[in-house]
This record gives C-alpha cells, sequence and structure tokens, in this order.
C-alpha cells in the first residue's frame, strides 16, 4: 500500500513539475516601444567624452544615433561604439542623458520601410559589425562612427538623408572642439574631410517624429 502511494505521489509531482515547465510567463512588449518599426532611427545625448565638442561644433543637444530593429519580440539598437554592435533597446536609453531619446522614421515610409530596405540595410550592417569606432570621423569603410553608420545603412537601401558637410562646415571655436580636435589630429586638421553629423540626419526633412520621452 505504501509503495502505491510512494508511485501515486511521484507520479502526481512529475506530472505538476512538467506542466510547472511548459508555463511560459508572457511577453509584455514595453508600451513606449509599440509605435516602433524596424529601421527607425533614434536620438540621444551621449555621455560620452567627446559628447559636448559634438554639441558645441553641430549646434545640437543629439550627439549618437542608431538604428532600430526587432529580434524575437526584442528591439535592440544597431549602433557605431567600440565596436560597432547591436544594443537592447531599454539600455540603450538608459546610457543617454536622462534617458531622453527622440525617434524619428522616413516620411516616404510612414508604415514602415519595405522589407527590401531592410534586407538590403542589415545585409550592409553584417559588413560594418564588429568594426571599430572611428574617432577621426573619417569617410572609409575600414572605421565607422555613428552618424556615419546610419546615413550609409539608408544610403543602402536608397535614401540618402541629408547632404554630406566638411569638417570645415562645423563651428570650431568652441574651446570644447578645440581641445578635441587637437588631441586627435594635432596640427593636421582634415578641414575638407567629408562627414554626416547626427544634428544633419536629425534634422532631415525627409523624417519626421515618431516618438519621443
Amino acid at each position: 500500500m505504501k509503495r502505491i502511494l510512494l508511485l501515486l505521489t511521484l507520479s502526481l509531482f512529475i506530472s505538476c513539475k512538467k506542466k510547472t515547465e511548459e508555463v511560459k510567463p508572457d511577453v509584455k512588449e514595453n508600451p513606449e516601444f509599440s509605435a516602433l518599426h524596424d529601421g527607425d532611427i533614434i536620438f540621444q545625448t551621449s555621455l560620452s567624452s567627446q559628447s559636448q565638442a559634438i554639441q558645441m561644433a553641430t549646434k545640437s543637444v543629439y550627439s549618437h544615433c542608431g538604428v532600430i530593429y526587432k529580434e524575437a519580440d526584442k528591439y535592440y539598437v544597431f549602433e557605431a561604439i567600440q565596436p560597432v554592435t547591436k544594443t537592447p533597446l531599454e539600455k540603450w536609453i538608459a546610457r543617454g542623458k536622462d534617458a531622453h531619446y527622440v525617434v524619428k522614421r522616413l516620411k516616404a515610409a510612414k508604415d514602415g520601410l519595405k522589407d527590401w530596405q531592410i534586407r538590403e540595410m542589415k545585409e550592409a550592417g553584417k559588413e560594418m559589425a564588429g568594426k571599430d569606432y572611428d574617432l577621426y570621423f573619417g569617410w572609409g569603410d575600414d572605421k565607422i562612427y555613428c552618424s556615419e553608420l546610419v546615413w550609409k545603412l539608408y544610403h543602402k537601401a536608397g535614401a540618402e538623408l541629408c547632404p554630406t558637410q566638411q569638417l570645415k562646415d562645423f563651428d570650431l571655436t568652441n574651446n570644447a572642439v578645440k581641445q578635441k580636435l587637437h588631441e586627435r589630429y594635432r596640427n593636421n586638421i582634415p578641414m575638407e574631410e567629408k562627414v554626416v553629423s547626427p544634428a544633419a540626419l536629425f534634422n532631415s526633412n525627409l523624417l519626421y517624429t515618431v516618438t519621443s520621452k
């Protein structure tokens, strides 16, 4: 009798354990992100050592940006830091000043980019992933900085978000800017280097604001 009771108890335990393992918690999407689409561009004020210089030179509070992708019910930001990588969206937001961010999208793609555009962007991204961050803001593909990454991904998808500029087009008179230029280039500042800034992307007339916080 005891043996039968033991077997019944063991059988009940195994059955309950199996059911418990099969029940998966609901994955609830952050309501703040419900309006996001693959390929949206997100901006923030970085807390990096060069952020102030970028803000001063470009006359904008926004000094960092990346492209949003959704994978397996989670959102990521593909970004050029050290190295080029994808970062969970919530972690990316928390890393910026006051956790403030702005998300923008192509006006011509209010319902999201086309599938072929996303494919082109992701294929181009595979070639950039793992590359070093470009401290010298060169236009070559051996190293990449944040706004260059976004611009080139969209260019692969058939959209030129904004005209490129040259380093001499920015305000280089602020002391924080001068200090960074001296650290990076000494007396050989490449004034005619082709560049694109987070501010130029943010102010693009091809984009509109989807959400911000």
